[in-house]
C-alpha cells in the first residue's frame, strides 16, 4: 500500500476515534504498534544515553530476525499478539453493557 495509504488509514482511524471519543482504546487495539515504537525509542533513547544498545536491532521484528527466528514465526506470533490486543481492547469496550 506504500506510506500514502498507510497514512490515509492511521489518520482515518485516529480521526475516528477522536470523533467517538475512544482515544486511549486506540492504542490497546493497536498495542502492537505501540509495542514496536516504543522499542526504536528505548533502542535510540538508551543508545544515546549510555553507547548500548537493548535490542540487537530496531525495530523489534528485526531482533527477532537477527536472533533466528524465522519470518512466518514471527509475523504468526506478532498476529497472536495482535489478537490479544484487540480480545482486551473489545472486552474493555463492552464490559459497559454488562450488568452490574
Amino acid at each position: 500500500m506504500g506510506d500514502t495509504g498507510s497514512l490515509a488509514l492511521g489518520g482515518a482511524l485516529a480521526g475516528l476515534a477522536v470523533c467517538t471519543k475512544t482515544q486511549l482504546l486506540l492504542v490497546i487495539l493497536g498495542g502492537l504498534f505501540v509495542i514496536i515504537t516504543l522499542s526504536v525509542v528505548i533502542q535510540v533513547g538508551s543508545f544515546k544515553l549510555t553507547g548500548k544498545r537493548v535490542f540487537r536491532m530496531a525495530p523489534l521484528q528485526h531482533h527477532f530476525e537477527l536472533l533466528g527466528w524465522a519470518e512466518t514465526t514471527i509475523v504468526i506470533r506478532f498476529w497472536m499478539v495482535t489478537g490479544l490486543c484487540i480480545a482486551l481492547g473489545l472486552g474493555i469496550f463492552y464490559v459497559e453493557w454488562l450488568p452490574g
